[in-house]
């Protein structure tokens, strides 16, 4: 870990929020030499987080993100605190992950509203506030700047500082990407940015550039997730189109991808983790407050959401080919994650063709090594849950299954099985699983 000459008044950091965004970030400060307090409302995760467990999957210059938790914990640069008011007597760096969840198609900003009315209760002159949540555009200044300055009977852009800067990280390779990434900031004025972009600075090692407005960086940064949605949308309808022609969905993509201005997607078996999925309805209420019209993106986000009823149907159609339906057959389902490598299964598009698939009477024996939340479906092992399956469904990709062989999975499942692989984990072996009887699909 590279040192870094840091500034006194930037030494002190809070991050609220200790989840797939806050704890590297909070990290990244503290193997930098800050002094990090990470806040959260969850004791046991809290807890979790002080005993140096944690179920993340990052990694950085070769440690992966527990040994670093451990070596930060051992260093007393970092700790997790339940204690909002301990850790903002400490610091006068106060940065927000805090997010704002969807429900029924409506954004929640609850969370977000306590944290920053305790904050605002809290806060001390001089501070420093930077918001690192998604928010509706115009959060920033119209919802927060308000209980700020309400709670703490303090001028902003006077008497402290308030900034925003988006959150631009995949998971799986967050501590890559807060260094790496252009990072972009506003402030409700000049100082404020400068300040924001001096902070941001210590992890950033590339460009940190300052916008011109608030709302610039906000609306950015989910402009940035609603065109992967739309893109990968736009790319199912791709594979649809292809696999009717008779033809392969990914050698049409990496064909159209050797033109240099072209940069198709792969089709996978849904959108999930909190980003893309919520990107819309992030937009959706502004614009419609403005009087914007956002159809393109309706549509895309409804026919996403479809994806896990398309999914199942397709697997329907194989088992019909080999004679099966779901109707009390046992389905193994391989990676429940919302993405390849992850431990991450919020908004997990698996986790909704499992539920779709008992709903159809199948018997889900799902097995992933890196989630670990509990399901009533989820078994222990690999072998658990192949073992006398009549089809297997990869939803996921973990880096225990990159080395399963055709003649293990042949000796575990039930002849004439259908292996429906919508990640391409066994595209090398697809031709040995063929030639043993199985019933093979791809998307």
């Amino acid at each position: 870990m590279e040192n870094t000459v840091i500034k006194n008044e930037y030494k002190n950091v809070a991050v609220f929020g200790q989840g797939f965004v806050g704890l590297p970030l909070s990290l990244s400060f503290s193997f930098r030499g800050c002094n990090v307090y990470g806040v959260d409302v969850i004791k046991p995760l809290v807890d979790d987080i002080n005993a140096g467990i944690t179920h993340h999957t990052e990694e950085f210059e070769g440690k992966g993100i527990r040994q670093i938790l451990n070596e930060e914990l051992q260093s007393g640069r970092y700790r997790a605190t339940c204690d909002m008011e301990y850790a903002l007597k400490n610091c006068n760096n106060i940065i927000v992950t805090v997010g704002i969840p969807i429900k029924n198609g409506k954004h929640d900003i609850s969370d977000l509203v306590e944290c920053c009315t305790g904050i605002g209760r809290n806060l001390k002159k001089n501070d420093l506030v930077v918001i690192r949540s998604t928010v509706i555009p115009g959060t920033t200044e119209d919802v927060i700047l308000p209980i700020l300055e309400r709670e703490s009977g303090m001028k902003a852009g006077e008497d402290f500082y308030l900034g925003y800067s988006s959150e631009r990280i995949a998971e799986g390779n967050a501590f890559n990407e807060f260094a790496y990434m252009p990072t972009i900031v506003g402030g409700i004025n000049k100082i404020s940015a400068e300040k924001t972009k001096e902070l941001l600075s210590i992890v950033c090692k590339t460009d940190v550039i300052i916008a011109s407005d608030i709302k610039v960086v906000e609306t950015a940064k989910v402009f940035e997730n609603v065109q992967r949605d739309v893109n990968i949308a736009m790319v199912q309808e791709f594979a649809r189109f292809a696999e009717a022609l008779g033809i392969d969905t990914n050698e049409v993509i990496r064909v159209a991808n050797t033109h240099k201005r072209v940069n198709l997607l792969i089709p996978g078996p849904g959108v999930g983790g909190y980003c893309i999925p919520n990107a819309y309805h992030y937009l959706a209420p502004k614009a419609e407050e403005l009087g914007v019209g956002l159809d393109l993106l309706k549509l895309s986000r409804s026919k996403n959401a479809e994806l896990p009823n398309v999914m199942v149907s397709m697997f329907e159609n194989e088992l019909k080919k080999a004679g099966k339906s779901l109707e009390g057959i046992k389905v193994a389902v391989l990676g429940i994650a919302m993405k390849d490598y992850s431990n991450d299964d919020r908004i997990s598009p698996p986790i909704e063709i499992v539920k779709i698939l008992k709903s159809k009477g199948a018997k889900v024996a799902a097995y992933d090594p890196a989630v670990p939340t509990e399901y009533d479906f989820k078994v222990s092992s690999l072998e658990e849950a192949i073992e006398g399956a009549d089809g297997v469904v990869v939803l996921a990709k973990q880096k225990e299954f990159d080395t399963i062989k055709a003649d293990y999975l042949t000796s575990k499942l039930n002849s004439k099985s259908v292996i429906f692989d919508t990640r391409n984990l066994f595209a090398d072996i697809k031709d040995e699983l063929t030639a043993k009887g199985i019933l093979f699909k791809t998307i």
